[in-house]
């Protein structure tokens, strides 16, 4: 594993404001995230864990501190070039799948592809490849509504680390599973961590996905209370 961190925050604050009042999500966060890790975020409801994982993500923006991002402060991007980085070095997977319904299995995977600008034969390639690896490239022609939940949330996996992303971010990706399908994504996130060196973070309160991690940072009234690094099975 590296030393140089492959996303640092620096004193990251979010604080909600409405006509009302103040609600501070996280009050001065400072964590490094390497390459290759498998690590999760968990804390209480409320404890700021998913704005975590957005700040992360540049889905939102902090009030206070910055994240770096392989070195680039993500302050200092435009709005174009924020997204540009998500595009290229960040991949998403959602609780509620967030697939494109009017979109195959295969057309879902391969989107992340086309906006990167990949060429429409090698985008195929890659996301047959990825969805073969996965177990669910029988169900590339089909669309999102005629699979399962956790046949979609596989599709979800494949199109966040199809392009090759130095980051996956997860946020509660077993919530709407079941048990067997939630031991099976978590088998198959931990294989792609192993065999790919796919780095994930998530944000969870499934002790099913925390019993596999290999570090956990707890989260309490926006403060990191702990900060466990340990040996997964």
């Amino acid at each position: 594993m590296s030393n140089n961190p492959l996303i640092q925050t620096v004193d990251l604050k979010k604080t909600y404001v409405t006509e009302a009042l103040e609600t501070p999500a996280l009050r001065g966060v400072n964590v490094e995230l390497h390459k290759g890790e498998f690590t999760a975020v968990a804390g209480p409801s409320g404890s700021g864990k998913s704005t975590l994982l957005h700040l992360l993500g540049g889905l939102d923006r902090p009030s206070e501190g910055d994240i770096l991002l392989e070195g680039t402060a993500m302050s200092q991007l435009s709005k174009d070039q924020l997204a540009k980085l998500r595009l290229t070095n960040i991949g998403f997977v959602f609780q509620a799948y967030n697939l494109i319904p009017v979109l195959t299995v295969l057309e879902n995977t391969a989107f992340v592809l086309e906006l990167q600008g990949v060429v429409k034969s090698e985008r195929i390639k890659r996301a047959r490849k990825i969805l073969n690896e996965l177990g669910i490239e029988e169900y590339a022609d089909q669309y999102p509504n005629r699979i399962s939940g956790g046949q979609q949330q596989r599709v979800a996996v494949a199109r966040a680390v199809v392009g090759e992303p130095s980051i996956v971010l997860a946020d509660e990706p077993t919530a709407n599973l079941d048990t067997a399908m939630s031991m099976e994504l978590i088998d198959l996130m931990k294989r792609l961590n192993s065999d790919k060196g796919a780095t994930f973070f998530f944000a969870t309160h499934d002790s099913r996905l925390l019993d596999r991690v290999n570090r956990l940072i707890t989260l309490v009234d926006g403060e990191v209370a702990d900060d466990d690094v340990r040996t997964a099975s």
